[in-house]
């Protein structure tokens, strides 16, 4: 259990479970359906099948890049601490667990699971023939929040698209700064990547643009339902972790690119979350 957690880096989860539980909630506070534990747990379940699935999946197909790259050589594959063949059947098993969670939730869930799977595990492709991988990657993760969504009200609406679109851009911002660290291997290797595109200073500022439009987004729920202070407060944070983050990584000085990418992005989701969750409280007993 633990090669297969290290395979799937499970810490990683921190970056779009919490909004997942925002789609949730938001769906519970804003509609007519009520809160039920059933529907709870299968939407942390197909967040958990879904994800270990793509990282698998994006392990599994990588392995042969990931041996030649310094930085990525030590992961489960290259380094033999998991098989190849074991990844696979992980992804395989993962997929599964995820449509079958589905199928109990509602037929809508169920019919857009290949899509959903579609996205994420095709993700890992990308790279090889687009530098719009980045927002392939965020597109992936963007759907937590609509998708929790639909697990409470099998149907779609507009307040969980500005979250997807805030997750979307803000992910794929991150992940630019992280691909910094590749920027030259990426090239050596004809692999496709913002930073080996444009360069270290062009990446920064799409990235910088990417975090822009995803504050507007987080901002834009204000206008279409009824928020308490305390997700203006959530809004000043998730922003500040933004202006952060972009002034750790320089382009001539990525040490601290690791703590950009994990430390102030998790932070930042959780307690953006928490506070939506707690604004949501605060706001239904007024």
């Amino acid at each position: 259990m633990k090669k297969y957690l290290s395979l799937v880096t499970f810490s990683h989860t921190i970056f779009a479970m919490p909004f997942a539980f925002i789609g949730f909630f938001l769906a519970v506070t804003t509609t007519q359906h009520r809160f039920e534990w059933q529907k709870l747990v299968m939407m942390v379940l197909c967040m958990v099948f879904a994800r270990n699935s793509a990282m698998a999946f994006n392990r599994y197909l990588d392995r042969d890049i990931d041996a030649k790259n310094p930085r990525t050589k030590v992961r489960d594959i290259p380094a033999g601490r998991i098989s190849a063949a074991s990844a696979l059947t992980f992804t395989v098993v993962n997929c599964l667990l995820f449509v079958g969670v589905t199928w109990f939730i509602n037929p809508l869930c169920f019919y857009l699971s290949p899509v959903a799977l579609l996205v994420v595990l095709g993700y890992s492709a990308t790279k090889r023939f687009t530098a719009l991988c980045h927002l392939v990657l965020g597109l992936g993760l963007s759907l937590a929040p609509i998708g929790a969504y639909l697990v409470v009200t099998g149907e779609f609406a507009l307040l969980p698209i500005f979250f997807s679109l805030a997750v979307l851009c803000w992910v794929s911002g991150f992940d630019i700064i992280y691909a910094l660290q590749d920027e030259d291997f990426d090239r050596s290797e004809n692999l496709h990547s913002i930073p080996a595109y444009l360069g270290k200073v062009n990446a920064l500022r799409l990235s910088t643009f990417l975090h822009v439009l995803s504050a507007i987004f987080i901002l834009m729920p204000v206008f279409y339902a009824t928020v308490g202070i305390l997700y203006y407060i959530g809004i000043l944070f998730f922003c500040a972790m933004l202006i952060y983050q972009h002034r750790l990584v320089k382009p001539n000085d990525l040490s601290r690119v690791n703590f950009a990418f994990m430390t102030t992005n998790g932070i930042a989701s959780v307690v953006f979350a928490s506070l939506f969750l707690l604004d949501r409280v605060f706001v239904i007993h007024l």
